[in-house]
């Protein structure tokens, strides 16, 4: 009897979980948490429902179900409603845990005419698209689900390899892709439970060429998403802004350089928002995939190792440099981390370093407390069989088969997951640190640092100012204090707020008359706070109590001193 009784216990269902305490949008960031309008933590428990963004693997003909990933057409809408109603699939998503939606949406599904059919909630037929992404976004934020915008693809294609969706601006240009975002954002800003916009999904190379972070040319994606968040914040200000990181560049042939990014070029440049609170970084990571590793099978295949064949602890070290330490404490990068995808193959997968992987991977997320996306939720089943990724699958017939039903090997580590101690209740406030990208620090900040050369700067939490004077003379200077260099001063009570091109931009928000000059030319002279930065440039920065009132440069109208004052 010993074995029939084991095999009962396997197919008990997991009890539903509890559903998720009320909050309050929108949401914002106080250091690595996301919080509630009333200032308490948010963990996002989210889930992929993916569709809107195209199911089409690019060949044949669009209208056969063979043509389309696993089988699963989706027709520009989310996955599964000709399958199950919304209420039913909602209920569904509550029942596992999950508290929050990320949504994937294409340009071409914004745009997209053709009517919907076959859908269960029979009032959706008939309706464009965009009109079904409307009424998903609204059952969802009703029934107490937060949901993030997914800007995933550009053309409505199955991702992600060569397929024309690369970029942001791949397919479009990068002016079209921000009116796109401002759109959708301007659509939905009402609604207090549409908490994010994720501004585009695993940026990589094409065929041709590579995209990078900070270069300044049409592939440069941290200046792409900086002019996209600055877009958005005018739009719809109380979105969080994501920011994924790169998911590939170089050509994966051994001999030839190639690897993924992530979010490491953030350490050295971050963005800055007209609103700090409101940016969030995300990262993906499978297990199939690496460092260095496409994921591919056969052709783009190389000998690097993928996530799932690393020790634990080269595991632990490799996605700390990759995305993790955005949550260090301080920085100028500092920042909420969500992983937006992760995910395995469920009863399917008999591979026992994925499986291994997937419970390490959940470990992680556990020990550091961090933000999660499960990839997929939905998908499809016969007889119980498919392609086994999602959390929830619907047969033709409208019968569910989910990750509880005792007979799939990843329920343990889900529910440990969204079961797992966390942070909550009130974050208090943190100083901020930002890198000057502008000629302006966010006007709840002040000008703390200077580099020597790279014209950087860094800025740090201070007083609210909304106006500020420019200097570009020695009329405010009151005294030698860097004998022989040519001087730029701020006005009495002022402190330097920004700064760029032989000006000095400062607002009437200090006091004191304590004064100390800081020499910089041959090397750091700084606390350590912020950050690196000015990766490779000497930096000046002054103690956190004390603003920046001055700054002497040299005769090549090169900073090579502050007068720091308090």
């Amino acid at each position: 009897m010993a074995p029939l009784l084991l095999a009962a216990s396997l197919v008990a269902p997991v009890q539903a979980h509890a559903e998720e305490a009320a909050w309050t949008g929108p949401l914002s960031t106080r250091g690595r948490w996301i919080v509630d309008a009333h200032g308490d933590r948010f963990k996002l428990k989210s889930g992929n429902w993916h569709g809107a963004s195209g199911t089409y693997t690019g060949s044949g003909d669009i209208n056969d179900p063979a043509n389309h990933h696993s089988g699963e057409k989706a027709d520009q809408v989310p996955l599964g409603l000709d399958r199950a109603t919304m209420a039913t699939i909602i209920s569904g998503f509550k029942e596992i845990g999950v508290n929050s939606i990320r949504l994937p949406f294409s340009n071409q599904m914004i745009k997209d005419t053709s009517p919907a059919h076959g859908l269960k909630d029979a009032q959706l037929n008939g309706k464009r698209p965009l009109e079904v992404y409307d009424a998903v976004v609204a059952e969802l934020t009703r029934n107490n689900l937060a949901v993030i915008l997914n800007n995933h693809t550009t053309t409505s294609r199955w991702c992600c390899g060569v397929d024309g969706n690369e970029r942001w601006n791949t397919s479009q240009s990068t002016d079209q892709w921000i009116t796109d975002w401002a759109f959708m954002a301007d659509r939905y800003k009402a609604n207090k439970r549409v908490v994010g916009a994720d501004l585009y999904n695993e940026v990589r190379r094409n065929v041709w060429d590579d995209p990078n972070w900070g270069w300044g040319n049409d592939h440069d994606w941290h200046k792409a998403s900086q002019q996209a968040a600055d877009r958005l914040q005018q739009t719809a200000p109380d979105l969080l802004v994501i920011v994924e990181g790169i998911n590939w560049t170089g050509i994966p042939v051994d001999g030839f350089a190639h690897g993924r990014p992530t979010l490491e070029p953030a350490r050295f440049l971050s963005h800055t928002l007209a609103n700090p609170a409101k940016l969030v970084y995300s990262a993906h990571f499978y297990g199939y995939t690496g460092p260095n590793h496409s994921g591919a099978t056969g052709i783009g295949e190389t000998t690097d190792p993928r996530y799932q064949d690393l020790s634990p602890q080269e595991h632990v070290n490799v996605l700390q440099r990759q995305a993790f330490f955005i949550t260090e404490a301080q920085k100028h990068f500092t920042a909420p981390l969500w992983i937006s995808e992760f995910g395995v193959g469920g009863r399917g997968e008999n591979n026992p370093k994925a499986r291994d992987w997937f419970e390490r991977f959940v470990n992680q997320l556990i020990a550091n407390d961090t933000d999660f996306a499960y990839w997929p939720l939905v998908g499809f089943h016969t007889n119980r069989g498919g392609n086994g990724w999602a959390l929830l699958h619907w047969d033709a017939a409208g019968n569910r088969m989910g990750v509880n039903d005792g007979d799939d090997w990843r329920a343990g580590a889900w529910n440990r997951l969204v079961t797992a101690p966390s942070r909550t209740g009130q974050v208090p406030q943190e100083t901020r640190w930002n890198q000057l990208l502008k000629e302006s620090c966010p006007q709840n900040e002040k000008l703390t640092g200077i580099s020597h050369t790279g014209s950087r700067g860094l800025c740090v939490s201070g007083p609210q100012w909304s106006s500020t004077t420019r200097v570009t003379n020695e009329q405010h200077v009151t005294n030698d204090w860097a004998s022989g260099y040519t001087k730029l001063q701020c006005p009495n009570n002022n402190a330097a707020v920004g700064y760029a091109n032989f000006t000095l931009v400062c607002a009437p928000v200090a006091t004191g008359s304590t004064s100390r000059v800081l020499w910089f030319d041959r090397g750091d002279n700084r606390p350590d706070q912020g950050g690196d930065w000015a990766n490779g440039h000497y930096k000046g920065q002054c103690a956190q109590d004390e603003h920046i009132a001055g700054v002497a440069y040299n005769w090549r109208r090169t900073p090579d001193a502050l007068l720091c004052r308090k």
